[in-house]
């Protein structure tokens, strides 16, 4: 992965961007020689009914590398996180699934039997496990510790 050949990524939504939505560019933006392209567009609100949606995150996903999903989708619009993870397992995407933001709730029974890999909100183990899942990369990294 390089800054010519980023990760597609598609974080899910329900056409809107949620706190959850943008706090994860943050942690992803804070990550260094990490490049990646959101392959979600939650502000392109589709006017033409169910199928319009439908179509309009096929088309979104159809590019993609990985997903990431947010359980909070799961409580506000659960049919429509069950159809992004649908779409997922059609495009065969891995799902990558956050923990609730500040450990507060459980993720979605229905996130957690479909995520290969379930991470918490930290910058270094959420772009690895897009490494790992989207580009089978070896990411093992060595923790350092300074003592005084």
């Amino acid at each position: 992965m390089s800054e010519n050949n980023p990760i597609r990524l598609f974080v899910t939504h329900a056409f809107q961007a949620t706190a959850d939505y943008q706090r994860v560019f943050e942690y992803l933006e804070h990550a260094t020689r990490f490049f990646y392209v959101n392959q979600a567009a939650p502000d392109a609100v589709p006017g033409s009914g169910p199928n319009g949606i439908k179509d309009a995150l096929r088309e979104q996903m159809r590019g993609a590398e990985a997903v990431i999903a947010l359980p909070p989708l799961g409580d506000e619009a659960p049919d429509l996180l069950r159809f992004q993870l649908d779409c997922a397992g059609a495009f065969d995407l891995p799902v990558i699934a956050l923990e609730p933001f500040g450990g507060v709730g459980a993720i979605p029974a229905l996130l957690a039997e479909r995520a290969v890999e379930t991470v918490p909100w930290n910058d270094r183990e959420i772009v690895d496990a897009l490494r790992r899942q989207a580009r089978h990369e070896d990411t093992q990294r060595w923790e350092v510790i300074d003592f005084p």
